[in-house]
């Protein structure tokens, strides 16, 4: 952001930063702090759809230069509450059209399109990440060399004849010292642990994010193994649990199809997954179409792979895999 500050972020991952009228509120008030428009509060019916949000988009289209942009990125879109708000409405009531030199950057899991939950009328491109792994791969490694590299000074100018400030009390410490320190204390290379947390990542960050802060917070005081998840990788696997089985919703072919999902290590079709599950349930008669149903409902938690003509389906991480292993499914 210091580097980019034309670009304003939202992060809809945590609870309660996931509503229609919390993510409003937020990024009308940013844009309003940042382009200096002429407004002490925000309108009572604010949050009431897009009218305010898209009338404060044109006003700085409007006094942008042409050489300047405003770029608003939101991150974890799958975690949007749609209960928030009316479900034909585009999630966090975004427009559907945009003024000149305004974009959007939106990331979320896989999804199915004709469920985005959002009609655009306005220039757009998508782009999978995992049709990238060589670039992923080297995003993870550049991600944990940051922690391994120590900081550089900020040049800045009429402090005392410096010419560099120093890192602030606390800036870019924690868990970047504390990774150096623990490595150091295990006598680990530090080139061999990057490698190797990045071919356990699977070209997840979500991993590499919480198995950092996990060492940091002192989780793996003898030696770092990979079948020991930390808290915050628990959580979030948990939290991947709940979506996939809602407490309303009828659980008997997702037990089915998970279980068979759980005991592949490599990716399988449905026709095949369907026959399997049928054979261990021993309960129903299960068909294709219902196992595609699940799978539908499940896409942000798999992995697709074509071989040949037909798509076949794995857990989209080893470690929630092996972690889904250990859980009762039988009890939903």
């Amino acid at each position: 952001m210091t580097n980019n500050p034309q670009v304003i972020y939202y992060n809809a991952e945590l609870e309660g930063k996931n509503r229609a009228d919390e993510f409003l509120i937020n990024i009308c008030t940013q844009l309003i702090n940042q382009y200096s428009l002429n407004y002490t509060s925000l309108p009572d019916n604010a949050t009431e759809g897009s009218w305010f949000f898209s009338s404060l988009l044109q006003q700085i289209s409007d006094e942008l230069e042409p050489h300047q942009k405003l770029i608003i990125a939101i991150d974890g879109l799958n975690c949007i509450d749609r209960n928030s708000q009316p479900p034909s409405t585009n999630l966090f009531y975004l427009p559907r059209y945009l003024p000149d030199k305004v974009y959007f950057l939106l990331t979320r899991r896989p999804f199915l399109r004709e469920k985005s939950g959002l009609l655009i009328e306005t220039p757009s491109q998508s782009l999978d990440l995992a049709d990238y792994p060589e670039e992923n791969r080297r995003d993870i490694q550049a991600y944990i060399q940051n922690y391994l590299t120590p900081l550089t000074p900020l040049p800045y100018e009429g402090r005392g004849g410096q010419d560099y400030s120093p890192p602030l009390v606390g800036e870019g410490l924690g868990e970047r010292s504390s990774l150096k320190s623990w490595l150091s204390n295990h006598q680990i290379n530090e080139q061999e642990f990057c490698d190797r947390i990045t071919t356990l990542s699977e070209d997840n960050f979500m991993y590499v994010s919480q198995i950092i802060d996990a060492i940091a917070e002192n989780f793996y005081p003898e030696s770092f193994e990979s079948n020991q998840l930390p808290p915050g990788l628990e959580a979030y696997y948990q939290q991947h649990l709940h979506k996939m089985f809602p407490p309303e919703q009828d659980t008997e072919h997702s037990t089915d199809v998970l279980n068979v999902l759980i005991q592949q290590q490599k990716a399988i079709s449905v026709e095949a997954l369907a026959q399997t599950t049928a054979a261990i349930a021993q309960i129903i008669d299960t068909d294709e179409y219902e196992v595609e149903e699940v799978l539908e409902n499940w896409l942000e938690f798999l992995q697709q792979q074509k071989i040949a003509s037909e798509t076949h389906y794995s857990l989209y991480h080893s470690n929630f895999r092996d972690w889904l292993g250990k859980q009762a499914f039988k009890t939903f």
